[in-house]
């Protein structure tokens, strides 16, 4: 397994790290919003230099360790992905209902669910191109793209976290990978392989095929939200992008 932040962080190492050593030049994250004409790319340094500065946020303001659950109310979205591996790379335990979480991160649309789930830290993303954060939030609240930015590029855990972990509603983060890596040859996933997806991560099977099969598997990652409703669209951006695999 190739290390990203030292040791002892094993999935979050697991499924960035074939992304990293001779490939951490190549884009990895490549994110298409079809309603606002944004496209913004990421290497798999600049994933795993964000993915440091969110597990560092979240530790240090959010007080996020092993055993912490964390709840993820947010889009297909390379901000999504990076503050998933940063809450595994914490030792946190994902939870799909927000009322079992010890803290929240949502984005403005989910706000409401997110503070009525009575989460002790809700932490708030803009998913702003641009970094620009929300305003006018809640007390308790912290906004993430203000906080995250002065935050550092490394990150080094207090304790290690192994394979036999809670890493996703009581899964431990052993079986999340096994699952994650059974799943490619299933969907031609193959290393290498540049996938074009449009499908949400709002449900388990959809985070696993449309995120975390594709990192396991070394494939990169075109991800379009608010797809165009002319299929011509996607077709020209799998031919633009060279994906040589399509998931939905």
């Amino acid at each position: 397994m190739t290390t990203v932040f030292g040791s002892g962080l094993f999935l979050t190492d697991a499924l960035l790290g074939p992304a990293l050593g001779g490939a951490a030049a190549r884009p990895l994250f490549t994110h298409y919003d079809d309603a606002t004409g944004e496209r913004v790319e990421l290497s798999g340094t600049t994933s795993a230099n964000w993915t440091a500065k969110a597990a560092n946020l979240l530790r240090d303001e959010c007080d996020v360790e092993p055993g912490t659950r964390i709840s993820v109310l947010l889009p297909a979205h390379w901000q999504t992905a990076s503050a998933l591996l940063a809450g595994w790379a914490c030792g946190a335990e994902l939870v799909g209902d927000p009322a079992s979480a010890d803290v929240v991160l949502a984005d403005a649309a989910r706000m409401d669910t997110a503070l009525a789930a009575g989460a002790g830290t809700v932490v708030a993303f803009s998913l702003d191109a641009f970094g620009r954060g929300l305003t006018d939030l809640p007390a308790g609240a912290i906004d993430f793209a203000t906080e995250v930015r002065v935050h550092g590029d490394d990150f080094v855990p207090w304790d290690p976290v192994d394979g036999s972990a809670p890493a996703w509603d009581g899964a431990t983060g052993a079986e999340v990978l096994d699952a994650a890596r059974g799943r490619g040859p299933e969907l031609g996933i193959t290393e290498g392989a540049r996938v074009l997806s449009s499908a949400a991560w709002d449900s388990p099977d959809g985070l696993r095929d449309g995120l975390l099969a594709v990192l396991a598997a070394g494939a990169s990652l075109v991800q379009v939200v608010n797809p165009a409703d002319d299929p011509a669209v996607l077709d020209r951006r799998a031919e633009t992008e060279r994906c040589t695999v399509r998931l939905s």
